[in-house]
């Protein structure tokens, strides 16, 4: 049995199964190298199956030893091969191992010339493995830059080239692939930072490394899969009733502002809430309702009038167009006063981080420049390690923390965080934050104990939320409405029909 797929673990612990296969259960290692490289090679037939010239960039590690391996047997596959190994060849190891077959087998290596890539169908990059921690120099930082130049697909050998495997930050320049194939585990850095951006389409191969190698081994991040819905979005009885479903109580819409309560409470109902007030700025209210008749409408003179809709909500989204006003700042304190789970968005995130506090029943919602005044650092640094900073939140404010975008982490207590694969850039506009906050706080609600139920639900919300988002964008990202995605919540919270 191969490594849990729905669990993504660090090189170093990738690195410590490869050894324990090796070690313990006596796999030779550069039986393991060949059987990546014909993984990837299998993949790359698969991919490309009229391509005949292959460029196979390989590096002086053990990377680079996948790329001999897999460049002899396309060329004994008949397929016409260059290779180039602008680095040196291998040292010693499996790696020379490797290099010394490719030479026996008549291959030659060829020096490196910017305008090889542009010749090949399909460009191999093993360059560089998961051990890179620093800037790449010349010449390799020449070669990746010449390789993203041409234009021609790309095969990434477990990691594209400068691309961190444990934070995808970018080492100088990375290499973006079309397809990486990834060997014995995924690693974090595809999920994270610029990762997305350079792994393309991502196969893992575990070369027949059991789970038993993982055993006991500390795992990063968890993928959010459709897995997850079946446990929270069960189909209901026929007894079910309004009452049953879920009551939510959305804080909201300020001066100026209506359409952020608006989305939230609507998104609230497309989950499946059964029953959704918003409490709004006084002005707004009518407009609310005569927008959305199925919500109940509060105006919100001040904290008192909300006091009985927070005593009966099962769960409280407060921060949608709010604003910082003084009677904002007033909702804001009676809802965090309340015993009631919350999921805190938006200028309900900026009170907070004005006036930090702590608590275990809420959930928090930022983007990243929201969490970088969260935490107290501008948003550059949040992206550049936001497995860090999603623990932080947790770490600092306690409850549940979801950090938006590509590949949103959502972080519950000391577990590994949930990472979203799913979702699309046409989701970056205005209102999809409403509305992700409107879900999240629907399908708590409809839990039986929506405060045990939070991190989960938050983890589902966002699922629910990505794939409404990838079925809006079926025919173009770019004009994506916040209401096109509300529009298509129901498909995606009845997982069982």
């Amino acid at each position: 049995m191969p490594s849990p797929p729905d669990l993504i673990y660090s090189t170093a612990a990738v690195r410590a199964a490869d050894r324990y296969a090796i070690e313990e259960l006596g796999i030779p290692g550069y039986a393991l190298m060949t059987r990546a490289a014909e993984a990837a090679l299998a993949v790359l037939r698969a991919q490309w199956p009229l391509a005949r010239r292959l460029l196979v960039l390989c590096g002086p590690g053990n990377n680079g030893g996948d790329g001999y391996v897999l460049a002899r047997r396309a060329r004994a596959a008949g397929l016409d091969v260059t290779l180039c190994a602008p680095a040196g060849p291998p040292a010693g190891g499996d790696a020379a191992r490797a290099a010394g077959d490719w030479h026996r087998a008549g291959g030659a290596a060829v020096a490196w010339d910017a305008g090889l890539p542009a010749l090949a169908e399909v460009v191999v990059d093993a360059l560089l493995g998961t051990g890179l921690a620093r800037g790449i120099g010349e010449p390799l930082a020449g070669v990746i830059d010449a390789v993203n130049a041409a234009g021609r697909p790309v095969l990434a050998l477990d990691v594209p080239s400068g691309l961190d495997a444990d934070t995808g930050a970018i080492h100088g320049t990375a290499v973006r692939a079309s397809v990486t194939v990834t060997f014995v585990g995924r690693k974090p850095g595809f999920f994270l930072g610029h990762g997305f951006e350079h792994v393309g389409r991502l196969v893992c191969d575990e070369l027949g490394v059991p789970a038993a190698a993982f055993a006991g081994r500390e795992f990063a991040l968890r993928r959010l899969t459709t897995r997850a819905l079946g446990a929270l979005l069960r189909r209901r009885p026929r007894t079910a009733h309004k009452g049953t479903n879920g009551r939510v109580l959305v804080i909201g819409g300020g001066p100026g502002m209506p359409g952020a309560a608006l989305l939230a409470g609507t998104a609230a109902l497309r989950a499946g809430a059964g029953l959704v007030t918003v409490a709004t700025w006084p002005a707004h209210a009518a407009a609310i309702a005569a927008a959305r008749p199925e919500l109940i409408c509060i105006a919100a003179e001040d904290p008192d009038s909300v006091t009985a809709a927070i005593a009966t909500a099962d769960v409280v989204a407060i921060g949608p167009g709010l604003g910082q006003s003084a009677w904002a700042a007033r909702l804001v304190t009676a809802a965090f006063a309340s015993a009631r789970p919350v999921v805190v968005d938006a200028d309900a995130l900026n009170r907070l981080a004005a006036h930090p506090s702590r608590s275990a029943h809420w959930c928090l919602t930022p983007h990243p420049g929201e969490a970088a005044r969260l935490l107290g650092l501008d948003a550059a640094g949040v992206q550049a390690d936001r497995l860090a900073a999603v623990h932080g939140l947790v770490a600092r404010y306690g409850g549940v923390a979801v950090l938006k975008g590509a590949g949103t982490l959502i972080a519950a207590g000391d577990g590994a965080p949930w990472v979203c694969e799913r979702g699309n850039p046409g989701m970056a506009v205005a209102g999809m934050g409403d509305v992700l906050t409107g879900v999240i706080a629907a399908i708590a609600a409809q839990q039986p104990d929506p405060s045990a139920a939070l991190g989960q639900s938050a983890a589902v919300g966002v699922l629910v939320h990505a794939l409404a988002g990838d079925l809006a964008a079926r025919g173009g990202e770019r004009g994506i409405l916040a209401s096109d995605v509300i529009a298509l919540l129901p498909a995606c919270v009845n997982p069982s029909g």
